[in-house]
Parts: C-alpha cells; sequence; structure tokens
C-alpha cells in the first residue's frame, strides 16, 4: 500500500492507496473552509497552523496499515509554502520512521490523475482542461511524464474568478459553489459582459477583464445577484469554450477530453463541456464530484504510477516548489 498527504492549500487530507489493484482502502479530509470564511479567503498562516493540528489526528487513524506500507507520497508543489510544508515534514517522518522510500508529487498532476481513482488503467492521451482555483490550463497528456500546455490564463484562473465575484457581491466563501448555486436561479443574459480576447488569436485564457466588467456594474446600482451569478458564470465557461474549440478545430487527433480540478465541480460548466463534446465526437471524462477538490486519494492514485516508474526521492533533495506550473 501507499499513504499519501494532501496539503498545498486548506484541505487536510490522507489516503491509503492498494499497489495491486489501485482500491482506495482508507481516505479522509478535514476542511477549512470555516477557518477561512471569516477572512473571505485562505491565509496561508493559518491555514499551516490548522495542518499542523489536522494531519496527526487523521494520520491516527492509519496505524493499521503501516505494517503494509510500501512508500509514503507526498504532495510538495505547487501550492502556498507554508501549508506544503506541513505535509512534506509529516511524510519525511513517516519515511524515516517505517524506513520507506518518499515520493513527492506534483498537485496539478494529482488532478489529472484524478480521474482514475480505484481504475487500473490509464486512459492516455487525453485533451485536459484544468481549472481550480489557482490553474486555468488546457493540457494533452500524453503519459505520466509528457504534459504539453496548450493554453493557460494570462492572469486570474477561472475558480479565482468565481471567488473574486463572490467577495464582490458579499455572497461568502469558498464563493465557487455560492455562486453556481445564485446562477440557477439567475437571467444569464441580463448583463452583456462580452467575452474575453473573443477576437485574439492567442491561445489563453483571461479573467481579469470580465472580473473588471462585473465590478463597474455591481458599482454602478443595485443589482441582482442572482442575475449577474449567471451572465458571469454564462460568460465565463464560454471564454473556455471558444479557445478550446479554436484549438479543436486545428487537430482531429483528440479522441478523449476531461475536466479536472476543484472547478471542474461546477455543474454548468460539466454540461457545457459535454454538448462540446458531443459536437467534436469526443468521450468526456469526469472525476467523482468528491475528488475535484483537493484530496489525498488523487495524490496516491498519481503516486501508484510513480511508484512503477521508481520515482523515489532522498528526504533531503524534497524540494517544496510553491509557484511551478506544468
Amino acid at each position: 500500500m501507499i499513504l499519501s498527504i494532501e496539503s498545498s492549500c486548506d484541505d487536510s487530507s490522507i489516503a491509503i492507496t492498494s499497489i495491486n489493484d489501485a482500491k482506495l482502502l482508507y481516505h479522509k479530509k478535514i476542511s477549512q473552509e470555516i477557518e477561512h470564511s471569516n477572512y473571505g479567503g485562505v491565509v496561508p498562516e493559518l491555514a499551516a497552523r490548522l495542518h499542523a493540528l489536522a494531519l496527526p489526528k487523521i494520520l491516527e487513524e492509519t496505524k493499521k496499515f503501516f505494517n503494509d506500507l510500501k512508500a509514503v507520497a507526498v504532495t510538495n508543489e505547487p501550492g502556498l509554502s507554508v501549508a506544503l510544508v506541513e505535509g512534506v515534514v509529516m511524510a519525511k517522518a513517516l519515511a524515516i520512521a517505517l524506513n520507506l522510500p518518499i515520493i513527492p508529487i506534483n498537485h496539478l498532476k494529482g488532478h489529472i490523475y484524478s480521474l482514475f481513482i480505484e481504475q487500473i488503467e490509464e486512459k492516455f492521451p487525453i485533451l485536459t482542461l484544468l481549472v481550480s482555483g489557482g490553474h486555468t490550463q488546457l493540457l494533452y497528456v500524453k503519459s505520466y511524464d509528457e504534459v504539453e500546455v496548450l493554453a493557460t490564463t494570462l492572469d486570474d484562473s477561472f475558480g479565482e474568478s468565481f471567488d473574486k465575484l463572490a467577495k464582490m457581491l458579499n455572497l461568502g466563501y469558498p464563493g465557487g459553489p455560492i455562486v453556481e448555486e445564485f446562477a440557477r436561479s439567475g437571467d444569464e443574459y441580463a448583463y452583456n459582459f462580452t467575452v474575453p480576447l473573443a477576437n485574439s488569436p492567442v491561445s489563453a485564457f483571461s479573467y481579469s477583464g470580465l472580473k473588471n466588467q462585473v465590478r463597474l456594474a455591481v458599482e454602478k446600482s443595485s443589482v441582482k445577484k442572482e442575475d449577474v451569478c449567471a451572465s458571469f458564470q454564462r460568460v465565463a465557461v464560454e471564454h473556455l469554450l471558444q479557445k478550446i474549440k479554436k484549438i479543436l478545430k486545428k487537430s482531429n487527433s483528440f479522441e478523449r477530453f476531461a475536466i479536472v480540478g476543484g472547478a471542474s465541480a461546477n455543474l454548468y460548466l460539466r454540461k457545457k463541456i459535454d454538448e462540446l463534446c458531443s459536437e467534436f465526437n469526443l468521450t468526456l471524462h469526469v472525476a467523482p464530484l468528491e475528488f475535484c477538490s483537493d484530496n489525498a486519494a488523487m495524490i496516491g492514485r498519481c503516486a501508484l504510477r510513480a511508484y512503477e516508474l521508481k520515482r523515489f526521492t532522498e528526504l533531503d533533495k524534497i524540494k517544496i516548489n510553491p509557484k511551478i506550473n506544468f
């Protein structure tokens, strides 16, 4: 078995994954949403302190698996540096105490492998949209080691823009699920926000301009929050679709499409991506909703491949890279 640890942001999580059949034998996550909601966003130092409290409590429940462990996996990049440290320190302590090899895992690669939790087979190559609070990237994933970035954000991420809208409207934190809920009862054409980079040939995403459009609309007069959320969500998703379609029209070599990351739990986005896949005859792959946000189960599934490839690292050579991407 492999024990995996995730602490890149505000979720403390540990999982136990079976090497032979990829079964998830144990998984627990403790969220910090309530503690950070008072500040309207994640406070790094608070996140680190809460990880220091939560991770040992979860680990206590996994002791019955210790004799069967073959490795310890841990997220070491990207994320909040002070939060990543908590997981890495625990992983190093376990590796020393149990005499186990340690496997550092890229958090973004973990999101890709959330598609294959409790599945032995990995379905590559696959065109993948990664949308989260910190990242918006269109990736062509050919294998564990081959990840080509086709488009990335120039500024704000898809998930981050939802959080910022929620803050503008005083809706609470985390913003993504709240904005989506308000949008369900709103008129998505009430506000004629323009789609970012609609006439630009650049293969990239951008949400700072759309965020500014919303801010100006909110400041000018009283608004119906449901309509603002619905209109924003429609344009934010349409921006993704336009850029993805341009890439799909350039090549007919893609057969599979996936959406991963915390923001991939947005059901409106899933519906629109499903329609896009039907239009281009692509097979859509999505992670279960419970594994879209940060979790140790995806880190553990990713670690199975790393274990097979013997991607072990000496304890003193594990680097914490808070801002690294693909």
